[in-house]
């Protein structure tokens, strides 16, 4: 299996509000800058798109370290809670964006990833970067200023 680095993150202007997702994927000396995001939204919903679709660009089944300033997409992962959620099929209160963890697992099956929380906005470069793209495309949908 191919090894492959996954930088993400995720941003959202008001919660809901604008959001956007950037993710960097490194394969040896290849690098790979993905970004998008949606109209309205949520933080932790961009939080799992760009781990969504950071797998979602790999062309085969890989041996993936994914790094995260998301507690709540490393926790969820790393501690079993997403897999559990999946098998009370997502009742109790507990399990929110059900459709975004469900696409989350079903990529989680087809490659071998390591999750890795880093630290937000403390100056590690390739997290900065992913914020820079997810914050850029967050931007992109802000409503342009009504002028009466």
């Amino acid at each position: 299996m191919k090894k492959v680095t996954i930088y993400t993150d995720g941003a959202c202007r008001g919660n809901p509000g604008p959001g956007g997702y950037g993710v960097i994927l490194t394969y040896g000396a290849a690098r790979r800058e993905l970004s998008g995001g949606e109209p309205s939204t949520t933080n932790n919903r961009m939080e799992l798109r760009a781990a969504i679709e950071g797998l979602r660009a790999l062309r085969e089944p890989c041996e993936v370290t994914l790094y995260s300033d998301s507690r709540y997409l490393v926790d969820a992962i790393n501690e079993g809670w997403a897999r559990s959620w999946q098998r009370t099929a997502w009742k109790g209160g507990k399990a929110k964006n059900p459709d975004l963890w469900e696409q989350l697992l079903t990529l989680l099956d087809v490659h071998r990833v390591t999750f890795h929380w880093v630290r937000g906005h403390d100056g590690h470069e390739e997290n900065e970067r992913c914020d820079a793209l997810a914050t850029a495309a967050a931007d992109s949908y802000r409503p342009e200023p009504t002028i009466n």
